[in-house]
């Protein structure tokens, strides 16, 4: 359930906010990443509504916050969200289809599927390492991970995490190793199509 509050005060050189809420009580920390618009500095007093949540240490903060007025960037991350778990999912159910059709190794679904989870969490720890300046994944290691198939775990954590998410040259390459994970699925499925009908096509003639 989403709440409403004002900016009551900006630390730009730390990177967080407090917001008073409307209703009253304890001022809410948020830190920068949370806000849905990174680029744009809010100013004082200016009104935002966001969700409750804890960090590390259970302590409340505020997540998913969006400077009001904005609604049509809320609803298009709401879009761009929910699209970030449909096309991993449609991209492993097209995998289980063709492992039940003995198009491709019954191993290739469960690798998919560790490989995503693997990268999830490394994704969860290298944020988790950038918010406290600890050591960081290298960004060649995530790409590795995606473009050997951990991809769908990438893209989910991309936007349930928001890390990762705005830097257009990461971006480039990450989208390069699901396109090229969805054409090596396409060209698989067009050489075992292939070969079936050309074993078809023999018995009948």
């Amino acid at each position: 359930m989403r709440k409403k509050g004002k900016i009551s005060s900006w630390n730009v050189q730390k990177g967080f906010v407090f917001i008073l809420p409307d209703t009253g009580g304890k001022k809410i920390f948020v830190h920068v990443s949370a806000f849905a618009n990174r680029k744009k500095i809010p100013a004082l007093n200016q009104p935002v509504s966001y969700t409750r949540s804890k960090d590390k240490q259970g302590r409340p903060c505020a997540d998913k916050v969006f400077i009001a007025g904005a609604l049509g960037t809320e609803m298009a991350s709401v879009g761009s969200q929910s699209l970030a778990f449909v096309f991993p999912l449609l991209f492993v159910f097209c995998i289980a289809v063709s492992v039940l059709m003995d198009l491709v190794a019954f191993v290739v679904l469960p690798f998919y599927l560790i490989l995503s989870l693997f990268t999830f969490m490394l994704y969860a720890l290298d944020k988790s390492a950038a918010q406290n300046n600890a050591w960081r994944t290298q960004e060649r290691t995530l790409h590795l991970l995606a473009l050997a198939g951990g991809w769908p775990g990438a893209m989910i954590a991309q936007k349930t995490l928001r890390h990762k998410s705005s830097k257009k040259s990461f971006r480039v390459i990450f989208w390069l190793t699901v396109v090229l994970n969805s054409a090596v699925l396409v060209g698989l499925h067009a050489h075992q199509g292939g070969a079936t009908l050309s074993a078809i096509m023999q018995r009948v003639l």
